[in-house]
């Protein structure tokens, strides 16, 4: 009989990721920006543009328009409605380059720059594009 104490124990998934949804203003701004930054493809448009997602390399991003939308700040604490996402890269001053380029801005705040840069997307959202990662 397997040990069910162990730390591997895996239960059954009760799903799978389907999209990582991120609030904006504009869902057409926000879902071109990460599809040309991700060379991604659109994969469904709701009939209003309330809802865009695409295919970034296997997942999917829901770009959703909110009434009111307020861009997040960031670093400020307990901030809600952030989400993040780290991109990774070869190196930093090309992508860096290329996502201001689409539209993004280089945030004040840059803890590392040596090893990720925090940028916004057009809607305001941090993200990182980094060289860290697994040897």
């Amino acid at each position: 009989m397997p040990d069910t104490t162990s730390a591997t124990t895996r239960t059954p998934a009760v799903g799978t990721l389907a999209s990582v949804s991120v609030q904006c203003a504009d869902t057409n701004q926000l879902a071109d920006f990460y599809r040309q930054l991700l060379d991604g493809t659109e994969f469904f448009r709701s009939p209003d543009d309330a809802v865009i997602v695409t295919d970034v390399g296997g997942v999917y991003l829901t770009a959703m328009r909110v009434e009111d939308y307020r861009r997040p700040t960031w670093p400020a604490p307990g901030e809600a409605g952030i989400i993040h996402f780290d991109i990774a890269v070869d190196e930093l001053d090309g992508p860096v380059a290329r996502a201001v380029e689409l539209g993004a801005v280089e945030a004040d705040a840059q803890p590392q720059p040596d090893l990720f840069r925090v940028l916004l997307d057009s809607a305001g959202h941090p993200f990182c594009l980094t060289t860290a990662g697994p040897d």
